[in-house]
């Protein structure tokens, strides 16, 4: 007995001593975020200007107040923009190259160079009007959006401000850099997806990690126990959360609770049984990239070694819901048509879907074309109209009931797995979930 204790104590520490060699420390993390920041200026943003035809785009932000677009492009050692930050971008199209300028009294970082010296122009905003008017662009983009709240960064105060400066002939050039905006948000490069990969199996690895006996003894661990042993997981790991992680637990003499269960109507001290489905929502955020997951577990009752079948093929109608809403991803198509599309097969086909899949990057919820909420199964309203396009990601988030005649009620499917979307089509960042985890694992 005891030499089984012991090979489970090698067993677990060496686990975790895998587990935090695939983490990056703060300085090996700043050159990679550097590095995709590099790469991200020099390829995706001269596209997405060419293909939005805005040929400046201005970023204003003040210390603690960011634009959230300007925050992904903080150099990795700063945390928040200095005083008040101006980045403007300038395109020549024909002649193929892209201006980086900082209206600030700092370099930012090494990708953006300082074009501001106070002492020549101690005004800055009359500065911004000097490069303005050295490169008179056609169409001048600022992030201001009705719909995309990501590309809404600029407050108020900089707008007046701004447009007080300006030229009078340059004011009818201003427009919205929303499609901008949204593009560089959602954009990924090969070299992000290096990472994201990582970062979506630590995710997956962390949650087998807390379903599993290491975290729940059946009939004695609450779901708020298994929910902060996740924070506290990657709080040691030197990660983030972007979001508390959820547990709920779905079982035989529980009626199907709404949607809204799981964030908000849940009992705090809800104890785990045996014969237990369980349900984890969670997600993390490392090198600028966040994760956004949902598995399922099963607690094995006294003499089981794996789950009933029912339960078995009530997931696999989850993966196949899955499969009819990724086989529908077509460059081009809005969120509003694959859901519709997706939906429509899905209930020819038998199920009883409901799918919220949303943008998934730089932010948890992040831009770009949203396919359903869960209290909109009809479509959503201008994110939803936003086109498909290549090399993004997505949270494959969704759910399909199931009756099992055993527990006699239904049950929510509840799955959620990062998936890419490129040249190539639709495949997931780092596989998705076809088996149950068992609790016990075997």
């Amino acid at each position: 007995m005891k030499i089984k204790y012991l090979f489970l104590f090698i067993a677990i520490i060496t686990y975790n001593f895998l587990f935090s060699q695939s983490i990056l420390n703060e300085r090996e993390r700043a050159t990679v975020v550097d590095s995709i920041l590099k790469e991200r200026f020099k390829t995706v943003l001269p596209n997405l200007m060419d293909r939005t035809g805005i040929d400046m785009w201005i970023l204003i932000s003040r210390e603690y107040n960011e634009d959230p677009v300007l925050k992904t492009m903080l150099p990795a050692t700063w945390l928040n923009a200095r005083r008040r930050t101006i980045l403007v971008f300038y395109r020549n199209k024909q002649k193929d190259t892209i201006y980086k300028m900082a209206v600030a009294r700092y370099n930012f970082g090494e990708n953006i160079v300082s074009a501001w010296n106070k002492e020549e122009q101690p005004d800055q905003w009359k500065r911004l009007v000097e490069i303005i008017e050295k490169f008179q662009p056609e169409k001048i983009g600022l992030n201001y959006s009705t719909h995309f709240n990501i590309a809404d960064g600029l407050v108020k105060t900089d707008y007046e401000e701004f447009m007080e400066v300006l030229p009078k002939k340059y004011k009818s050039r201003i427009v919205s850099a929303e499609n901008l905006a949204v593009g560089w948000i959602e954009m990924r490069t090969p070299l992000e997806m290096k990472y994201y990969r990582q970062l979506v199996a630590i995710t997956q690895d962390i949650i087998a990690e807390a379903f599993s006996e290491k975290v729940i003894t059946p009939s004695k661990t609450t779901a708020s126990d298994v929910e902060w042993w996740m924070r506290q997981k990657v709080t040691e790991l030197g990660l983030e959360t972007w979001f508390h992680p959820t547990v709920d637990v779905q079982r035989t003499s529980e009626d199907l609770s709404g949607h809204l269960y799981a964030f908000s109507d849940r009992p705090a001290d809800e104890i785990i049984q045996p014969g237990d489905l369980v349900h984890c929502d969670f997600g993390i955020t490392y090198l600028r990239l966040n994760t956004d997951c949902q598995q399922l577990a099963y607690v094995l009752k006294p003499n089981e070694t794996k789950a009933p079948k029912y339960l078995v093929d009530a997931l696999k109608k989850g993966n196949k819901l899955q499969d009819i809403l990724t086989h529908n991803f077509k460059t081009g198509r809005t969120g509003n048509e694959i859901l519709k599309m997706s939906l429509q097969q899905a209930k020819s086909e038998g199920l009883r879907p409901s799918i919220y899949t949303h943008p998934l990057g730089s932010y948890g919820h992040s831009a770009g074309p949203t396919i359903g909420m869960w209290d909109a199964q009809e479509g959503v309203e201008c994110d939803g109209d936003y086109p498909l396009y290549t090399n993004t990601v997505y949270a494959i988030e969704l759910n399909t009931k199931v009756y099992i005649e055993e527990w006699k009620r239904d049950i929510r499917v509840m799955l959620e797995e990062a998936g890419f979307y490129g040249e190539n089509g639709f495949e997931y960042v780092n596989k998705r979930q076809t088996e149950l985890l068992l609790i016990p694992s075997n």
